[in-house]
């Protein structure tokens, strides 16, 4: 019989030294997308965000890094694996 586990499989952008709790923090290449489109500066806005944003945590796994700015703010939502940091995607707040 087989075991029910899943896989992680992700399309990732390799960020050296990027840790939060002694986690790597892996960025998806629809966080990417989802900067550009919003006209966020990657990598700039995008790494200054993780090392010095606030931290939320929502639901089981939710994760969100927020830095607020006076033109707005800068979101990015992730998932804690436990084993590392997957950020999916990257919003602008008000």
């Amino acid at each position: 019989m087989l075991s029910k586990s899943f896989i992680y499989m992700y399309i990732f952008v390799y960020t050296n030294g990027l840790y939060f709790q002694e986690k790597p923090i892996i960025i998806k290449v629809h966080a990417i997308r989802r900067a550009r489109e919003r006209n966020i500066a990657f990598p700039g806005h995008v790494y200054n965000v993780l090392q010095t944003g606030k931290v939320q945590r929502f639901g089981k796994k939710g994760i969100k890094f927020v830095s607020r700015t006076k033109n707005g703010s800068i979101i990015c939502v992730g998932e804690d694996l436990g084993h590392a940091i997957i950020i999916k995607t990257i919003e602008r707040g008000n």
